[in-house]
């Protein structure tokens, strides 16, 4: 029995692992989640013995919380401006894409290795949904940006396309414990959970940023913690009323995105540290729950599902969804092998274990196989593609700026980060020529990694990040002048 310091040790321990962990494991071109379950088998009963775990109803409790506070910084960190052009495409490769994904999977598993229909179409959704966060994770360190377009997509597509992936494999295991029914019978349930999730998930989106800006907390702090607390409502009220509660928590973060609210930037650093909490969180308990030796007696079938997943599934799957949108075909070729399998199959995989389906625990293995192998042809093979396919750009990561500006829906003036953009009529022009509107101030601008205090004197070049105050009424005309939208 572990005493209470020795659980503390041991959770510092697998942070500090975890941390050092994302420094490192990008820069081999290997997503940290890879590491992260990585550690916790290593720590498991079958390799050093650490530490005996097979509760799946507990590491299945920790994923669905995780993924709440995942999803919700998913939200927070979209930009709504870039995105909603891309809404329609993002729509049908988060809704479609997913169901094709999981349709040709699973027929493929139940001609191949044998699995009863509905079997194999369980298999086939719980690995029909993806995880670009780990591919941004390996581009951020190798210093490479995919186009704004490209990325954009990716990211709404990666935030979105979880809720899909847990009615089908919520809607199959019913099925199966129910053989009575028909397939059919699912529609009206999804109509159903997907317009209440959107609903809830939008009226709180709503009402938050307005409430965080009314309510006028003494303590800083309690307002991370508010948000916190809306995040637990949106899900636990969207699932206690029948609706997908991970729709409506993407959907809130998305709407707060594009409100002002008192302390967003902070909210938002805080929301993006809990993230990586939770993932490390999530991944290492995971890797607690899997025994390898199972992994490998079902290496043949995982690996056979895994290349077919790869090579004909997804891309298939993609060419479809995207047919009717005019997308070159060497975007629709990347965007196919950017279906990286993460955390998400992994805990969905741990409800046919908690529902007593047959063949539960070799569909867990393969998918944990899926997964893994997934994250080592794809991921260790992203930035070659992009670059091979000619999707990537010379702009550098957004900077951080390193300035905070408090504002709410009641301030005239709000500090924007603009980015001079190619061809803007600024460029190689001084400050002072620029014709600015009245009250205006430019307080500093981020070159080449180095921050610059201007003076009227100072040349723009393109790339700069410009960090200007300003009344709000102004910000459509500086973002004419620096040729970029304000953030």
């Amino acid at each position: 029995m572990f005493k209470l310091e020795d659980i503390l040790l041991l959770i510092a321990l697998f942070l500090l692992l975890g941390v050092l962990a994302s420094k490192t494991s990008g820069r081999l071109g290997v997503p940290a989640l890879v590491v992260f379950l990585a550690i916790g088998i290593i720590a498991g009963e079958e390799v050093l013995g650490f530490i005996t775990f097979n509760d799946a109803w507990l590491a299945q409790t920790l994923g669905v919380v995780a993924l709440c506070f995942i999803l919700f910084s998913g939200g927070l960190d979209t930009d709504w401006k870039a995105v909603r052009p891309l809404f329609w495409r993002g729509l049908a490769l988060s809704t479609f894409g997913v169901l094709f994904t999981a349709l040709l999977v699973g027929l493929f598993s139940h001609f191949i290795l044998g699995f009863e229909v509905l079997t194999a179409l369980l298999l086939g959704a719980v690995v029909s949904s993806t995880d670009a966060a780990a591919v941004f994770s390996i581009l951020k360190a190798k210093e490479v940006s995919l186009k704004p377009r490209l990325r954009y997509l990716l990211e709404l597509e990666s935030g979105s396309n979880d809720p899909m992936a847990v009615f089908l494999t919520t809607g199959i295991i019913y099925l199966i414990l129910n053989p009575e029914l028909a397939a059919w019978s699912l529609l009206p349930l999804f109509v159903f959970q997907m317009s209440l999730g959107f609903a809830v998930g939008y009226a709180i989106g709503l009402i938050s940023p307005y409430a965080m800006n009314t309510l006028r907390l003494e303590y800083d702090g309690l307002y991370s913690v508010l948000t916190i607390a809306m995040v637990f409502l949106t899900y636990g009220l969207t699932t206690y009323l029948g609706g997908n509660g991970f729709l409506a928590v993407y959907v809130a973060g998305l709407l707060m995105s594009k409100s002002d609210y008192l302390h967003k930037r902070s909210i938002s650093q805080f929301h993006d540290g809990l993230a990586w909490l939770m993932q490390i969180m999530m991944f290492i308990t995971l890797g607690l729950l899997v025994n390898p030796s199972e992994i490998f007696a079902i290496g043949l079938a995982g690996l056979l599902v895994s290349l077919f997943l790869i090579v004909v599934g997804r891309p298939l799957s993609i060419l479809v969804t995207l047919l009717p949108f005019r997308i070159p075909f060497r975007e629709k070729i990347f965007v196919s092998w950017v279906g990286l399998r993460g955390a998400v199959p992994i805990i969905l995989a741990t409800m046919p274990l908690l529902s007593g389906i047959p063949e539960a625990e070799t569909i867990f293995n393969i998918v944990f196989f899926i997964v893994i192998t997934s994250v080592l042809i794809q991921g260790t093979t992203l930035v070659p593609m992009a670059a091979f396919f000619g999707l990537t750009t010379k702009e550098k990561t957004r900077v951080r700026s390193p300035l905070s500006f408090i504002s709410d829906s009641n301030s005239k003036n709000d500090l924007k980060e603009y980015k001079v953009s190619a061809g803007a009529a600024c460029i190689d022009k001084s400050i002072v020529e620029l014709e600015l509107p009245s009250g205006v101030l430019i307080v500093l601008i981020s070159r080449e990694g180095e921050y610059l205090v201007p003076s009227g004197g100072t040349i723009l070049k393109e790339g700069d990040a410009i960090f200007a105050l300003s009344k709000k009424k102004a910000v459509k005309r500086i973002e004419q002048i620096f040729g970029g939208v304000g953030r």
